[in-house]
């Protein structure tokens, strides 16, 4: 689609425009980091952190977790009291980019799969977080990515056409689900990736 028109760009939030990871925050509580690995592996899981994304209240969900796992209940509260540590900062390259798309005058998106207590603290934390012409949260609409349902929400919310709609996200698996809906999906990798493909699109960066 190189040289079409592509009238609104869509960010995905952590991994794109936040360096998020668990290990930020568990490598300051673990020693060894094979312990730490079995324990984001058995215990605190992708598949349990994914009913935060869509709305489970986080604390809540770590205190039940806990009881099933007393030898852990420390670490696995952490995950609830310290989840902030979680993330290393912003990511510079992206943030320009994002930055530099609003200057041209092209709309921007957020659609993200983050808990609902967690974005607002988050758009309290970085400044780029309210640049956005608007917000598709899972954990406010109680569906997540790769679920059509966020994409379409995101669609008909922000009237955009998918085949005009550049959406930019690490994860394979939500790149292949809005490609599905005929939405230019790019695979982030490097900030320096993201702008080659995006000038690909005919896109100011």
């Amino acid at each position: 689609m190189a040289g079409s028109e592509i009238d609104a760009v869509v960010f995905d939030l952590g991994g794109v425009l936040i360096d998020w990871n668990p290990r930020y925050l568990y490598g300051q509580l673990f020693d060894d980091p094979e312990e730490m690995s079995d324990f984001l592996a058995r215990i605190c899981t992708t598949d349990w952190h994914r009913a935060h994304d869509l709305g489970v209240d986080t604390t809540q969900s770590c205190e039940r977790l806990a009881r099933q796992h007393p030898r852990y209940a420390d670490l696995i509260m952490a995950w609830a009291h310290r989840g902030e540590e979680m993330i290393r900062g912003q990511i510079d390259g992206t943030v320009e980019i994002l930055a530099e798309l609003r200057a041209a005058g092209t709309p921007c998106f957020a659609l993200s799969n983050m808990e609902p207590d967690r974005y607002v603290l988050r758009r309290d934390r970085f400044a780029f977080m309210r640049w956005f012409d608007g917000a598709v949260i899972s954990g406010i609409e109680g569906v997540a990515k790769p679920d059509r349902q966020i994409f379409e929400i995101l669609l008909d919310r922000h009237d955009l056409d998918p085949g005009r709609t550049a959406f930019i996200d690490d994860s394979p698996g939500n790149v292949t689900a809005a490609r599905d809906l005929g939405i230019e999906a790019l695979r982030f990798v490097t900030p320096e990736d993201l702008r080659r493909d995006l000038r690909g699109l005919g896109l100011a960066v």
